[in-house]
Formats: structure tokens, C-alpha cells, sequence
């Protein structure tokens, strides 16, 4: 439908843009990944939301370990499982937006990412901090390309 919410990730250029339709909700500055620790391009689709939750992996000087990481929107396609943990999530360790720096997710500017959790779907239940997509509330398109 011509008012579909989607979300595009422009790598090539750092930058989120969020439409409805053809209409601009927003656009802002993001950090995607390293070379090593590529964000994946593709279509994919928000399947579960969480408002914060600890982040940890890496290994050796990569090693990270992040609690409370805020307005975390997990997406996932055919390729590349939910359980593979890329999202796109608040950011308070660094201000950096416009550089790759992650591990693969896209890091946002916690203002930004606290809009798009809200405006994304799947929708969130009346005082519910947590959502996974389903038939009946499917998730957000997000499209990410280089």
C-alpha cells in the first residue's frame, strides 16, 4: 500500500531515512559496521523490539559489553536469522553517527532510535516494553544497501 512505514539504511552514505510512503518521518546520521563485522544488506523486517536489553560478544580487543543498550529494533530475512542479533538500536557510548563503528548493527542517536521504536511495528501492547511480530502485526521493511 502507498503509505506503507519503511525504513532504508544507506551505508554508502551513514544516514537512516524512515518513510511513509513517499513522505520523510525522518532521516539522521547512523554508525553501521566495521569492514570485519559488516552490517548485511537486504530486505528485511523488524521481528521483535525490546525498549533496552545488555549487548556482549566480540572477542579479544573487539570485545564489548554494553547494559541497558536502549530502543532496540532486532530484524531479520530469509538469510540472515533474527537470532544473529542485527538491529538497529540507541546509542549512548558513542557520537560518532556518520562512521562505521559497530559490530554490525546500526547505531542511532538515542533520540532517533526512541522515534523509531515507537513508530515502527510491530506495535507495542498498551504498558508493554517488548514486541514480536506476527501475522496479525507484522514488522517494519527495512532495506540496507551499500
Amino acid at each position: 500500500d502507498g503509505d506503507e512505514k519503511w525504513i532504508e539504511v544507506d551505508l554508502s552514505d551513514q544516514k537512516i531515512y524512515a518513510r511513509e510512503g513517499s513522505s520523510l518521518f525522518l532521516e539522521s546520521p547512523i554508525s553501521s559496521g566495521l569492514a570485519r563485522t559488516p552490517t548485511p544488506t537486504g530486505e528485511f523486517r523488524v521481528w521483535y523490539k525490546t525498549k533496552s536489553q545488555k549487548m556482549s560478544g566480540g572477542e579479544g580487543s573487539s570485545y564489548y559489553y554494553l547494559p541497558n543498550v536502549p530502543y532496540i529494533m532486532f530484524f531479520e530475512n530469509e538469510e540472515v536469522s533474527g537470532y544473529r542479533g542485527y538491529s538497529l538500536h540507541g546509542t549512548y557510548w558513542h557520537n560518532d553517527f556518520g562512521n562505521r563503528r559497530s559490530h554490525g548493527c546500526v547505531n542511532l542517536p538515542t533520540p532517533v532510535a526512541e522515534k523509531l521504536y515507537y513508530w515502527t511495528t510491530p506495535e507495542l501492547s498498551s504498558g508493554k516494553k517488548i514486541a514480536k511480530a506476527t501475522d496479525d502485526n507484522p514488522g517494519t521493511k527495512i532495506i540496507i544497501h551499500d
